[in-house]
């Protein structure tokens, strides 16, 4: 099985269809794009001819939604078929997924949903985890998702279950900070005690993106900018693994590229302060 393979440890954006002409143009600074894997699994058409005008000029990540790894029934052979099928075309220097379910009996929610925290639960994932990785010949990563319901039965803190995946499986951790933080709010836990769970070792990417909030409810819609408690947390995750490739992901009301590429630049500074304490210790 190929070792993982990480990008420069700086910031990257969320390639997305209005700003594929204008990045290819300009060319901004970026780490990675990161694109969502499904949105590429056709044969072939203008969305794959975009992509492989960008595989040159920047490491890719692919971040996948439909898997849905934390289902009772094994990943869907045709779907995991077309995405070894891309991953095996375009080489990408990252490829992900998230620790959730989404699909039962051929049915699809077209929502993240949260998993029970419980031994079973970790058993029936870690398995799936090996055989996508099996199936691609290289490690993935796990992404740490939001939720606004926790189930009375679990057992296992949600940064422990993360973690143990990381150490049963061998796959990487992609660490969403602003995940971490809508969950704190919305289920009342210490954000802190979350990213003490992680071995740093493990993680290879990094999410920030913004939230909404509804009463005293967040909502993960990846629709504005990154809080200013989130980059805090973002520090504190910086303090304790150190600079790592940080995606900034805006999925709906997408605004013009320049304000991603300045939520970029936060995070790049970020990362520069990290690095220069680390020198001066």
């Amino acid at each position: 099985m190929a070792s993982l393979q990480s990008p420069a440890p700086a910031a990257g954006i969320g390639l997305r269809a209005p700003h594929y002409a204008e990045v290819l143009a300009r060319r901004p600074a970026l780490a990675l794009l990161e694109v969502h894997s499904e949105n590429f699994f056709a044969a072939g058409g203008p969305a794959l001819a975009w992509l492989e005008s960008f595989r040159g000029l920047y490491p890719l990540s692919f971040h996948g939604v439909g898997l849905s790894l934390g289902s009772s029934e094994a990943p869907d052979a045709a779907h995991l078929a077309k995405l070894a099928s891309l991953v095996e075309r375009f080489e990408p220097a990252l490829v992900s997924e998230h620790v959730c379910w989404s699909s039962a009996s051929g049915r699809h929610s077209n929502d993240l949903l949260p998993l029970p925290y419980t031994e079973e639960a970790l058993d029936n994932f870690v398995a799936h985890v090996d055989a996508v990785q099996e199936r691609l010949g290289r490690p993935i990563l796990v992404e740490n998702v939001s939720s606004y319901m926790r189930f009375a039965h679990s057992t296992i803190p949600e940064g422990q279950f993360v973690a143990e995946v990381a150490r049963r499986s061998g796959c990487g951790v992609l660490l969403d900070v602003n995940n971490i933080w809508v969950n704190s709010v919305n289920h009342g836990f210490d954000p802190g005690e979350f990213l003490a769970a992680i071995d740093p070792a493990t993680v290879r990417e990094i999410h920030l993106a913004g939230f909404e909030a509804q009463d005293s409810l967040l909502i993960d819609t990846h629709s504005r900018e990154v809080t200013g408690d989130v980059w805090s947390l973002y520090r504190d995750a910086i303090g304790r693994m150190g600079p790592r490739p940080t995606l900034i992901e805006w999925d709906a009301d997408i605004p013009a590229l320049d304000v991603l590429l300045a939520e970029a630049r936060k995070a790049d500074a970020i990362l520069d302060a990290a690095r220069a304490a680390e020198r001066a210790a």
